[in-house]
């Protein structure tokens, strides 16, 4: 389906409303105009004796008249603008949430934590600014423009003429020069901002290390310095800023000038009275102040321009970009799916020379991978770091779509089931999260409608049943922040009960022992492997401690499979396979050796 503009609809759906707020405006500066017309005409009218009381009293009322409907009008115009605006500033926040929502199990994956926060803190409000700030001020602009100078050439037309080409300089020249100016200012302003809350945000995730390194004052120097940085190109900004004031100041005091020039020359002439001039040149003043902010209204343009990006750039992170209805629908029918895979408890995942690359010029994270998993099926997934063990996962959750070959389950893409994919596959990674409440709630996470019995029955599974019989409080007991009351391996077994309380068809286990001592880890393994019967397991891992265990070992390096086989074959025709192993035993059985070399 063709993309939805961000400008575009709002423009539509709002036409009659933007019409109102244009009109408003423009009879704002009118008012405005009207009333230093009608105050210099009665200042000099009333310095001389008036041939009737009427000659002064018909201006007394004009200035008390625009000056009453200047402020009421432009009340009116400003609750009639903000209303509308703060309208489709709902519904683009809305929009934008809507764009966010089916992706929110993958968004850490797809985005970083700066950039949503970016776009929530910023894009939004600088995309509302454009229609405040510019569209309806120089519009307003290019009106009163053509007005003074029509209005101006009933008197004098080659006047008129120079006029224009003053407020010319004021309408066009100035914010062209100001826009080419600032657009590579403001894009450095807007990037480094984004940087600095993707710094932060990392900064705040990862406090912890930055505590225990000590470096935590290298970090607030080196975050301070990149802050200058903004306040630096901000400043430059602000120069300009002021300079350009300064010359639309100049301009408009040369139109002031030219003004006061003119209307003595048409006076002399006797082409206008006397009364009149003062009238003419304060005139200028509010005619200027349309056009004063025409040149910060543009040079503000490459902001919405980077915003705009970002957001396009959201939406086609999306992938195909639907209806609130079409993604219900779609979510509907993958729900459906899931019922069936659940109820028929068989879930077969299959990759076909499945591949993937981040950018279009990287190097391949994974080629060319062929799998057939079958319920029950285990693997494991062995290779250093880099190796494409991560990005395989994210394709099979369906978090990335491969951009070679398909990966499926039961036959469906595995991006199509979007936020079901949980029901069908857990994850049990290497740092699971407990949260500050109690033992049971944490394991209740694994399905929220679950019985105590259940959530007793998950924890006798995962071996920790005689640990919670221990504490204070049973199932009670509070785990404290992130779970800091219990070792590595009671927390991951917490993590397994709630795995298996959600009682997904397929579970992957991305080297959820690492950290662990050999013992503990070895008893992590059994007793996940024992619990997880009849479940597709797979298990990303960096050594072969359990391998023997699997149906088949995938050792992956560089995107590609290097070696493939049950663990015996790969000891009988892999020397490298085998050596592996072997540097693996004396971990493996380091424990149990211990009292013999004793």
């Amino acid at each position: 389906m063709k993309r939805e503009g961000w400008f575009a609809p709002y423009a539509s759906s709002y036409f009659w409303r933007f019409l109102l707020i244009i009109i408003l405006g423009s009879l704002t500066i009118f008012s405005a105009s009207s009333l230093m017309y009608t105050s210099g005409f009665l200042i000099s009218k009333s310095s001389i004796p008036p041939e009737n009381i009427l000659m002064v009293y018909v201006p007394i009322v004009g200035v008390r008249t625009f000056g009453t409907s200047r402020a009421v009008i432009h009340y009116v115009e400003r609750l009639v603008g903000h209303d509308t605006i703060l309208r489709i500033l709902s519904k683009m926040r809305i929009r934008l949430y809507n764009i966010l929502e089916p992706q929110a199990l993958f968004l850490s994956s797809r985005f970083r934590t700066g950039d949503i926060l970016g776009m929530l803190a910023d894009d939004i409000e600088y995309l509302q600014n454009v229609y405040l700030r510019t569209v309806f001020p120089s519009i307003i602009a290019l009106l009163i423009y053509a007005a003074a100078i029509i209005t101006l050439g009933t008197f004098n037309l080659a006047f008129a003429l120079i006029i224009g080409l003053y407020m010319l300089v004021l309408v066009v020249v100035l914010p062209l020069i100001s826009l080419l100016f600032t657009q590579r200012r403001q894009r450095q302003v807007k990037q480094e901002r984004n940087r600095l809350y993707q710094k932060l945000t990392d900064a705040v995730l990862g406090m912890g290390d930055w505590m225990i390194s000590g470096r935590q004052a290298q970090f607030v120097a080196t975050y301070e310095a990149d802050e200058r940085e903004v306040a630096r190109t901000d400043g430059a900004l602000r120069s300009w800023a002021r300079l350009r004031m300064f010359i639309g100041q100049a301009v408009v005091g040369v139109a002031v000038l030219s003004m006061l020039y003119w209307s003595a020359g048409e006076f002399a002439d006797g082409a206008i009275a006397g009364t009149l001039i003062a009238a003419f040149v304060l005139v200028v003043f509010p005619v200027a102040d349309a056009f004063l902010p025409v040149s910060e209204a543009v040079e503000k343009i490459p902001q919405y321009r980077n915003s705009l990006d970002r957001l396009n750039g959201v939406e086609e992170a999306q992938g195909a970009v639907i209806t609130r209805e079409a993604y219900e629908a779609v979510n509907a029918k993958a729900a459906a799916q899931v019922r069936g895979i659940l109820a028929d408890g068989q879930a077969r995942i299959e990759l076909k020379s499945a591949g993937y690359r981040y950018t279009a010029d990287a190097a391949w994270s994974v080629q060319n991978l062929s799998l057939d998993l079958p319920q029950g099926r285990k693997i494991a997934v062995i290779g250093r770091s880099g190796a494409g063990k991560s990005t395989l996962l994210k394709m099979v959750q369906g978090v990335i779509a491969p951009a070679a070959g398909s990966v499926t389950i039961n036959g469906a893409d595995a991006s199509a089931y979007g936020e079901q994919i949980p029901q069908l596959i857990a994850v049990l990674n290497q740092s699971p999260h407990l949260f500050d409440t109690t033992v049971a709630n944490n394991i209740r996470l694994g399905d929220p409608e679950a019985s105590e019995e259940s959530i007793r029955k998950a924890a006798a599974l995962a071996k920790l049943d005689t640990l919670i019989s221990s504490l204070p409080e049973g199932y009670n007991t509070p785990v404290r922040e992130a779970g800091q009351r219990f070792s590595g391996g009671e927390r991951q077994r917490m993590a397994l009960a709630r795995i298996l309380l959600q009682n997904t068809p397929v579970v992957v286990l991305d080297e959820p022992t690492v950290g662990l001592d050999p013992r503990i880890e070895r008893e992590l393994l059994a007793t996940m492997f024992e619990a997880m019967a009849g479940k597709t397991l797979i298990w990303v891992t960096h050594h072969l401690v359990g391998a023997e265990q699997m149906d088949e070992v995938i050792f992956m390096e560089d995107g590609r499979v290097e070696m493939r086989g049950t663990h015996a074959q790969l000891m009988e025709r892999e020397p490298r396979y085998r050596k592996l192993y072997e540097l693996d035993r004396p971990i493996q059985f380091m424990d149990a050796d211990a009292p013999e070399q004793a």
